[in-house]
């Protein structure tokens, strides 16, 4: 789609980690089938894994349950949930990235960006979970701060990881470029005023309603469109 006008200039992107950056779906369905094994309950095919991605390792335990008919509200649904998150944590710890891979166009992308950006992961994956992939991916050198959601009231769509991110890198929310490939991407965006893109490679991409604000379907076009969009706003 033809680039937005920008309110402001960016000075910041941050981007979404898995379905964005990382195809880590079979990494996350090995952590978690292996966690349900262990427990003998019953592990799933990747397509089913990939479309529980997007909400952290917690609410994909708890799909799982469900889609076997154990609540996960429950007291002992809550101690399921536990003791499969610390199995899944110790799986996706040990290999954060053996079985998937960073999409194309992502390495060349970020490097790219980030002479010019100041570049930060959001992401709904626990902090230490989303360092051990960015290193394993060898992403992370080229971001200042990664802000994973280690409290569930952090996850996407709340708009708290953006504020901290923004304020960490010293911007106005309007100034940082949210790109992620799902609804709770965007709608975090709009909830913290930031600008953001549509990653039409990623997971989510395919389940979006509605006009997103801003879509591209390739990681090379983030950073053309990009300067075209700040270059409109100088010349205003």
């Amino acid at each position: 789609m033809t680039p937005p006008v920008l309110r402001q200039r960016i000075d910041g992107i941050a981007f979404d980690l898995d379905g964005t950056l990382v195809d880590s779906a079979p990494d996350i369905r090995h952590a978690l089938n292996s966690a349900l094994h262990k427990a003998g309950l019953r592990t799933f095919d990747l397509d089913t894994v990939r479309g529980w991605i997007g909400d952290g390792p917690d609410a994909t335990i708890a799909r799982a349950l469900v889609a076997q008919a154990i609540d996960p509200t429950n007291a002992p649904g809550r101690a399921l949930c536990d003791h499969l998150r610390r199995a899944f944590d110790m799986t996706a710890l040990a290999a954060p990235m053996s079985l998937g891979h960073v999409f194309d166009g992502i390495a060349d992308m970020v490097a790219e960006l980030s002479r010019d950006y100041a570049c930060v992961v959001v992401t709904n994956k626990p902090t230490p979970l989303a360092r051990a992939l960015l290193n394993a991916a060898h992403l992370l050198p080229h971001f200042s701060a990664v802000f994973g959601a280690d409290e569930p009231v952090q996850r996407k769509p709340s708009p708290l990881l953006l504020r901290a991110a923004a304020e960490r890198l010293g911007l106005a929310t309007g100034a940082l470029l949210m790109v992620g490939d799902g609804h709770a991407d965007l709608q975090a965006a709009a909830a913290a005023g930031c600008p953001a893109v549509l990653a039409g490679w990623g997971y989510g991409a395919s389940g979006w309603q509605g006009p997103p604000p801003w879509r591209m379907d390739r990681p090379a076009e983030l950073p053309v469109q990009l300067a075209t969009c700040q270059n409109t706003l100088l010349h205003f």
